[in-house]
Protein backbone atom coordinates (compact mmCIF):
# COMPACT_ATOMS: atom_id res chain seq x y z
CA UNK A 1 0.00 0.00 0.00
CA UNK A 2 1.50 3.34 -1.07
CA UNK A 3 1.73 6.15 1.46
CA UNK A 4 2.09 9.06 -0.94
CA UNK A 5 0.59 9.96 -4.31
CA UNK A 6 2.60 12.13 -6.69
CA UNK A 7 0.21 14.38 -8.60
CA UNK A 8 0.48 16.51 -11.71
CA UNK A 9 -1.91 19.41 -12.30
CA UNK A 10 -3.08 20.48 -15.77
CA UNK A 11 -4.59 23.96 -15.67
CA UNK A 12 -3.34 26.73 -13.39
CA UNK A 13 -6.50 28.82 -13.54
CA UNK A 14 -8.91 29.64 -10.74
CA UNK A 15 -10.04 26.13 -9.82
CA UNK A 16 -6.61 24.65 -10.49
CA UNK A 17 -5.05 27.04 -7.99
CA UNK A 18 -7.64 26.08 -5.35
CA UNK A 19 -6.86 22.37 -5.74
CA UNK A 20 -3.13 23.07 -5.81
CA UNK A 21 -3.15 24.92 -2.50
CA UNK A 22 -5.32 22.28 -0.88
CA UNK A 23 -3.01 19.50 -2.05
CA UNK A 24 0.10 21.40 -0.98
CA UNK A 25 -1.00 22.33 2.52
CA UNK A 26 -4.03 20.32 3.63
CA UNK A 27 -4.17 16.84 2.06
CA UNK A 28 -1.93 14.28 3.77
CA UNK A 29 -0.58 11.66 1.41
CA UNK A 30 -0.54 13.97 -1.59
CA UNK A 31 2.50 15.57 -3.19
CA UNK A 32 1.97 18.06 -5.98
CA UNK A 33 5.07 17.61 -8.14
CA UNK A 34 4.13 19.22 -11.45
CA UNK A 35 1.93 21.85 -13.08
CA UNK A 36 1.23 22.59 -16.74
CA UNK A 37 -0.74 25.34 -18.44
CA UNK A 38 -0.89 26.62 -22.01
CA UNK A 39 -0.40 30.05 -20.47
CA UNK A 40 3.08 29.33 -19.18
CA UNK A 41 3.14 32.48 -17.06
CA UNK A 42 0.25 31.12 -14.99
CA UNK A 43 2.00 27.79 -14.51
CA UNK A 44 5.26 29.49 -13.51
CA UNK A 45 3.53 31.78 -11.04
CA UNK A 46 1.81 28.85 -9.31
CA UNK A 47 4.98 26.75 -9.37
CA UNK A 48 6.97 29.53 -7.74
CA UNK A 49 4.29 30.25 -5.16
CA UNK A 50 3.91 26.61 -4.04
CA UNK A 51 7.44 25.39 -4.82
CA UNK A 52 6.24 22.88 -7.41
CA UNK A 53 9.40 21.40 -8.97
CA UNK A 54 8.12 20.65 -12.50
CA UNK A 55 6.54 23.40 -14.61
CA UNK A 56 5.56 22.91 -18.25
CA UNK A 57 3.53 24.56 -20.99
CA UNK A 58 2.81 21.27 -22.78
CA UNK A 59 0.82 18.93 -20.54
CA UNK A 60 2.17 15.91 -22.43
CA UNK A 61 5.44 16.41 -20.55
CA UNK A 62 3.59 15.58 -17.32
CA UNK A 63 2.32 12.33 -18.81
CA UNK A 64 5.91 11.34 -19.65
CA UNK A 65 7.07 11.62 -16.02
CA UNK A 66 6.98 8.12 -14.52
CA UNK A 67 6.97 9.40 -10.94
CA UNK A 68 3.62 11.16 -11.51
CA UNK A 69 0.88 8.71 -10.54
CA UNK A 70 -2.23 10.87 -10.89
CA UNK A 71 -3.34 13.78 -13.04
CA UNK A 72 -5.72 16.60 -12.05
CA UNK A 73 -7.48 18.00 -15.13
CA UNK A 74 -8.59 21.59 -14.53
CA UNK A 75 -8.29 22.88 -18.09
CA UNK A 76 -11.04 24.01 -20.46
CA UNK A 77 -13.96 21.63 -21.03
CA UNK A 78 -13.09 20.86 -24.64
CA UNK A 79 -9.78 19.32 -23.52
CA UNK A 80 -11.07 17.04 -20.73
CA UNK A 81 -11.94 13.84 -22.61
CA UNK A 82 -8.73 13.70 -24.62
CA UNK A 83 -6.63 14.31 -21.53
CA UNK A 84 -8.43 11.53 -19.69
CA UNK A 85 -7.75 9.14 -22.58
CA UNK A 86 -4.08 10.09 -22.76
CA UNK A 87 -3.60 9.93 -18.99
CA UNK A 88 -5.26 6.52 -18.75
CA UNK A 89 -3.15 5.10 -21.58
CA UNK A 90 0.02 5.78 -19.58
CA UNK A 91 -1.48 4.33 -16.40
CA UNK A 92 -2.22 7.51 -14.48
CA UNK A 93 -5.26 7.94 -12.26
CA UNK A 94 -7.42 10.97 -13.06
CA UNK A 95 -9.40 13.65 -11.30
CA UNK A 96 -11.32 15.70 -13.87
CA UNK A 97 -13.43 18.77 -13.39
CA UNK A 98 -16.96 18.57 -14.78
CA UNK A 99 -18.10 17.96 -17.44
CA UNK A 100 -16.05 15.14 -18.94
CA UNK A 101 -17.21 16.41 -22.33
CA UNK A 102 -20.30 17.90 -23.95
CA UNK A 103 -20.60 15.01 -26.43
CA UNK A 104 -21.56 11.50 -25.31
CA UNK A 105 -19.27 9.75 -27.80
CA UNK A 106 -16.26 11.58 -26.34
CA UNK A 107 -17.35 10.66 -22.80
CA UNK A 108 -17.67 7.03 -23.84
CA UNK A 109 -14.17 7.07 -25.33
CA UNK A 110 -12.77 8.49 -22.10
CA UNK A 111 -14.58 5.97 -19.90
CA UNK A 112 -13.50 3.10 -22.15
CA UNK A 113 -9.87 4.19 -21.84
CA UNK A 114 -10.17 4.36 -18.05
CA UNK A 115 -11.75 0.89 -17.88
CA UNK A 116 -9.15 -0.64 -20.21
CA UNK A 117 -6.25 0.82 -18.23
CA UNK A 118 -7.75 -0.07 -14.86
CA UNK A 119 -7.10 3.40 -13.45
CA UNK A 120 -9.40 5.37 -11.20
CA UNK A 121 -11.44 8.37 -12.31
CA UNK A 122 -13.12 10.94 -10.09
CA UNK A 123 -15.32 13.68 -11.57
CA UNK A 124 -15.37 17.07 -9.84
CA UNK A 125 -18.87 17.14 -8.39
CA UNK A 126 -17.67 18.98 -5.30
CA UNK A 127 -21.11 19.64 -3.86
CA UNK A 128 -21.39 15.97 -2.84
CA UNK A 129 -18.63 16.73 -0.36
CA UNK A 130 -20.24 19.79 1.21
CA UNK A 131 -20.74 18.85 4.90
CA UNK A 132 -24.37 19.97 4.99
CA UNK A 133 -25.40 18.30 1.73
CA UNK A 134 -23.54 15.15 2.76
CA UNK A 135 -25.41 15.04 6.06
CA UNK A 136 -28.71 15.56 4.23
CA UNK A 137 -27.89 12.57 2.01
CA UNK A 138 -27.06 10.45 5.07
CA UNK A 139 -30.35 11.40 6.75
CA UNK A 140 -32.34 10.48 3.64
CA UNK A 141 -30.46 7.21 3.27
CA UNK A 142 -31.03 6.32 6.93
CA UNK A 143 -34.80 6.61 6.54
CA UNK A 144 -35.03 9.50 9.00
CA UNK A 145 -37.55 11.35 6.80
CA UNK A 146 -39.28 8.20 5.54
CA UNK A 147 -39.84 7.63 1.85
CA UNK A 148 -38.68 10.64 -0.22
CA UNK A 149 -41.54 12.21 -2.17
CA UNK A 150 -40.42 15.69 -3.20
CA UNK A 151 -37.06 17.28 -3.88
CA UNK A 152 -36.36 20.99 -4.32
CA UNK A 153 -33.04 22.50 -5.37
CA UNK A 154 -32.44 26.22 -5.84
CA UNK A 155 -29.11 27.21 -7.37
CA UNK A 156 -28.62 30.85 -8.29
CA UNK A 157 -25.42 32.68 -9.14
CA UNK A 158 -24.80 36.22 -7.87
CA UNK A 159 -24.03 37.49 -11.37
CA UNK A 160 -23.83 36.14 -14.94
CA UNK A 161 -20.51 34.88 -16.27
CA UNK A 162 -18.69 36.77 -19.05
CA UNK A 163 -20.26 36.34 -22.49
CA UNK A 164 -17.04 34.82 -23.83
CA UNK A 165 -17.51 32.06 -21.27
CA UNK A 166 -21.22 31.62 -22.05
CA UNK A 167 -20.41 31.05 -25.72
CA UNK A 168 -18.24 27.99 -24.97
CA UNK A 169 -19.89 26.73 -21.77
CA UNK A 170 -22.30 24.30 -23.40
CA UNK A 171 -25.30 26.22 -22.05
CA UNK A 172 -26.92 26.60 -18.65
CA UNK A 173 -28.04 22.96 -18.39
CA UNK A 174 -24.58 21.51 -19.09
CA UNK A 175 -22.56 24.20 -17.32
CA UNK A 176 -24.55 25.33 -14.29
CA UNK A 177 -27.42 22.92 -13.68
CA UNK A 178 -25.19 19.89 -14.21
CA UNK A 179 -24.21 20.20 -10.54
CA UNK A 180 -27.88 20.13 -9.56
CA UNK A 181 -28.60 17.10 -11.75
CA UNK A 182 -25.85 15.27 -9.90
CA UNK A 183 -27.08 16.53 -6.53
CA UNK A 184 -30.62 15.32 -7.26
CA UNK A 185 -29.38 11.78 -7.95
CA UNK A 186 -27.02 11.93 -4.98
CA UNK A 187 -29.62 13.09 -2.46
CA UNK A 188 -32.26 10.51 -3.38
CA UNK A 189 -29.86 7.73 -4.31
CA UNK A 190 -31.73 6.86 -7.50
CA UNK A 191 -31.90 7.77 -11.16
CA UNK A 192 -34.17 10.24 -12.95
CA UNK A 193 -36.32 8.58 -15.62
CA UNK A 194 -37.62 11.70 -17.38
CA UNK A 195 -37.64 15.46 -17.05
CA UNK A 196 -39.21 18.61 -18.43
CA UNK A 197 -37.49 21.98 -18.75
CA UNK A 198 -38.68 25.56 -19.10
CA UNK A 199 -36.35 28.51 -19.51
CA UNK A 200 -35.94 32.06 -20.69
CA UNK A 201 -33.63 35.06 -20.83
CA UNK A 202 -34.84 37.38 -18.08
CA UNK A 203 -31.53 38.88 -16.96
CA UNK A 204 -29.32 39.66 -19.94
CA UNK A 205 -30.57 39.59 -23.57
CA UNK A 206 -26.95 39.15 -24.70
CA UNK A 207 -27.00 35.64 -23.21
CA UNK A 208 -29.97 34.86 -25.45
CA UNK A 209 -28.07 36.13 -28.47
CA UNK A 210 -25.37 33.59 -27.59
CA UNK A 211 -27.99 30.85 -27.87
CA UNK A 212 -28.39 30.28 -24.14
CA UNK A 213 -30.82 31.07 -21.33
CA UNK A 214 -30.23 32.61 -17.91
CA UNK A 215 -33.29 31.40 -15.99
CA UNK A 216 -34.66 27.86 -15.89
CA UNK A 217 -36.85 25.37 -14.04
CA UNK A 218 -36.65 21.61 -14.55
CA UNK A 219 -39.16 19.04 -13.25
CA UNK A 220 -37.74 15.58 -12.50
CA UNK A 221 -39.42 12.18 -12.24
CA UNK A 222 -37.44 9.57 -10.31
CA UNK A 223 -37.53 5.77 -10.61
CA UNK A 224 -39.46 5.48 -7.34
CA UNK A 225 -42.12 7.94 -8.47
CA UNK A 226 -40.72 10.80 -6.38
CA UNK A 227 -40.75 14.24 -7.99
CA UNK A 228 -38.14 16.96 -8.07
CA UNK A 229 -37.83 20.58 -9.09
CA UNK A 230 -34.62 22.47 -9.84
CA UNK A 231 -34.51 26.22 -10.43
CA UNK A 232 -31.49 28.12 -11.73
CA UNK A 233 -30.84 31.81 -12.18
CA UNK A 234 -27.70 33.51 -13.40
CA UNK A 235 -28.28 36.50 -11.11
CA UNK A 236 -29.39 36.61 -7.50
CA UNK A 237 -28.60 40.15 -6.40
CA UNK A 238 -28.33 39.15 -2.72
CA UNK A 239 -25.55 36.56 -3.17
CA UNK A 240 -24.80 32.95 -4.06
CA UNK A 241 -28.10 31.19 -3.36
CA UNK A 242 -27.75 27.44 -2.72
CA UNK A 243 -30.64 25.64 -0.99
CA UNK A 244 -32.11 22.15 -0.95
CA UNK A 245 -35.05 20.32 0.62
CA UNK A 246 -35.99 16.65 0.57
CA UNK A 247 -39.56 16.05 1.74
CA UNK A 248 -40.61 12.56 2.77
CA UNK A 249 -43.37 10.53 4.39
CA UNK A 250 -41.97 11.16 7.91
CA UNK A 251 -40.65 14.69 7.56
CA UNK A 252 -38.14 16.73 5.62
CA UNK A 253 -34.49 17.76 5.62
CA UNK A 254 -33.57 21.30 4.64
CA UNK A 255 -30.19 22.91 3.93
CA UNK A 256 -30.14 26.69 3.74
CA UNK A 257 -27.58 29.25 2.63
CA UNK A 258 -24.23 29.83 4.29
CA UNK A 259 -23.62 33.39 5.47
CA UNK A 260 -20.44 35.16 6.62
CA UNK A 261 -21.72 35.15 10.22
CA UNK A 262 -24.75 33.79 12.04
CA UNK A 263 -25.51 37.13 13.68
CA UNK A 264 -29.14 38.25 13.53
CA UNK A 265 -30.49 41.63 14.66
CA UNK A 266 -34.10 41.64 15.92
CA UNK A 267 -36.03 44.89 16.15
CA UNK A 268 -39.65 45.98 16.37
CA UNK A 269 -40.12 46.14 12.62
CA UNK A 270 -37.66 43.62 11.16
CA UNK A 271 -35.10 40.87 11.58
CA UNK A 272 -31.79 41.35 9.79
CA UNK A 273 -29.02 38.88 9.00
CA UNK A 274 -26.07 38.63 6.63
CA UNK A 275 -26.73 37.93 2.98
CA UNK A 276 -25.39 34.61 1.57
CA UNK A 277 -21.73 34.25 0.69
CA UNK A 278 -21.19 35.90 -2.68
CA UNK A 279 -18.65 33.63 -4.39
CA UNK A 280 -18.84 29.90 -5.09
CA UNK A 281 -15.24 29.35 -3.99
CA UNK A 282 -16.17 30.68 -0.55
CA UNK A 283 -19.42 28.71 -0.33
CA UNK A 284 -17.83 25.42 -1.27
CA UNK A 285 -14.37 25.89 0.24
CA UNK A 286 -14.82 22.88 2.55
CA UNK A 287 -16.24 20.79 -0.29
CA UNK A 288 -13.25 21.42 -2.58
CA UNK A 289 -10.90 20.32 0.18
CA UNK A 290 -12.99 17.26 1.06
CA UNK A 291 -13.16 16.04 -2.54
CA UNK A 292 -9.35 16.18 -2.79
CA UNK A 293 -9.08 14.22 0.46
CA UNK A 294 -11.47 11.66 -1.04
CA UNK A 295 -9.56 11.35 -4.31
CA UNK A 296 -6.19 10.87 -2.63
CA UNK A 297 -7.58 8.45 -0.05
CA UNK A 298 -9.15 6.36 -2.81
CA UNK A 299 -5.76 6.06 -4.47
CA UNK A 300 -3.99 5.27 -1.21
CA UNK A 301 -6.55 2.67 -0.17
CA UNK A 302 -7.36 1.20 -3.59
CA UNK A 303 -11.02 2.27 -3.48
CA UNK A 304 -13.27 3.57 -6.25
CA UNK A 305 -14.19 7.29 -6.05
CA UNK A 306 -17.81 7.95 -5.11
CA UNK A 307 -18.23 10.43 -7.98
CA UNK A 308 -17.07 8.36 -10.93
CA UNK A 309 -17.39 8.05 -14.68
CA UNK A 310 -21.06 7.08 -14.74
CA UNK A 311 -21.94 10.10 -12.62
CA UNK A 312 -20.09 12.28 -15.11
CA UNK A 313 -21.92 10.72 -18.05
CA UNK A 314 -25.48 10.61 -16.68
CA UNK A 315 -25.32 14.27 -15.63
CA UNK A 316 -24.55 15.21 -19.25
CA UNK A 317 -27.33 12.92 -20.50
CA UNK A 318 -29.71 14.78 -18.18
CA UNK A 319 -28.45 18.12 -19.48
CA UNK A 320 -28.99 17.02 -23.08
CA UNK A 321 -32.49 15.80 -22.19
CA UNK A 322 -33.21 19.22 -20.65
CA UNK A 323 -32.06 20.97 -23.82
CA UNK A 324 -34.34 18.74 -25.89
CA UNK A 325 -37.23 19.29 -23.51
CA UNK A 326 -36.80 23.07 -23.68
CA UNK A 327 -36.98 22.90 -27.48
CA UNK A 328 -39.97 20.54 -27.59
CA UNK A 329 -41.87 21.76 -24.50
CA UNK A 330 -42.55 18.24 -23.26
CA UNK A 331 -41.20 15.57 -20.93
CA UNK A 332 -38.13 13.76 -22.30
CA UNK A 333 -36.90 10.38 -21.11
CA UNK A 334 -33.34 10.42 -19.82
CA UNK A 335 -31.19 8.03 -21.84
CA UNK A 336 -29.12 5.51 -19.92
CA UNK A 337 -26.46 4.99 -22.55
Amino acid sequence: MVKQVNIGLIGAGRIGRIHARNLKFQVPGAKLVAVADVVIASAKKLAEELEIPICEQDYHRLLEHKEIEAILICSSTDTHAQMIVESAKVGKHVFCEKPIALEIDKIDQALAAVAKAGVKLQVGFNRRFDPSFKKARELVESGRIGTPQLLRISSRDPQPPPLDYVKVSGGLFLDMMIHDFDMARYLLGEEVTELMAAGNCLIDPSIGKCGDIDTAVVILKFESGALGAIDNSRQAIYGYDQRIEVFGSKGSVVVGNKTPTEVMVHSADSIHSDTPLFFFLERYQEAYLAEMHHFVNCLLEGKEPSAGGWDGKISVLMGLAAQESLAKATFIKVKKS
